[in-house]
């Protein structure tokens, strides 16, 4: 959340749909119920494990941005067993999100301590 204050939401989920972290920005209204955010973290496990795939052809995924009216949605897997996913306020500038995002991965998993 620190990343960028046009960040609404982000959470950390695994493969299988269980959410390990999760953290909404104060002030900030939720546009979908708590059953669309879980059906939305679906898709986008759905949509990680299609893009695996083909990765053995073309690499591995680095991330994915979607923008809709509303928002932008961020996805990257952080490992093989899970994805961060971070919504931001559709006037973000997502470059330099998605650029921290990944110097944070990068840090994580280099990191002694990992991945928790």
């Amino acid at each position: 959340m620190a990343i960028d204050p046009k960040i609404r939401f982000a959470t950390i989920f695994d493969m299988g749909g269980k959410v390990l972290y999760s953290s909404h920005r104060e002030g900030v209204e939720n546009f979908l119920s708590p059953e669309e955010s879980q059906k939305s973290l679906q898709l986008a496990i759905n949509a990680w494990k299609s893009r695996n795939e083909v990765s053995d052809k073309i690499g591995r995924g680095k991330y994915a941005l979607v923008e809709y009216e509303k928002i932008k949605r961020i996805t990257m897997p952080l490992d093989f067993d899970h994805i961060l996913y971070i919504t931001t306020d559709v006037e973000a500038d997502h470059a330099p999100i998605i650029y921290r995002a990944l110097r944070l991965k990068q840090d994580m998993l280099h990191s002694p301590e990992g991945f928790p």
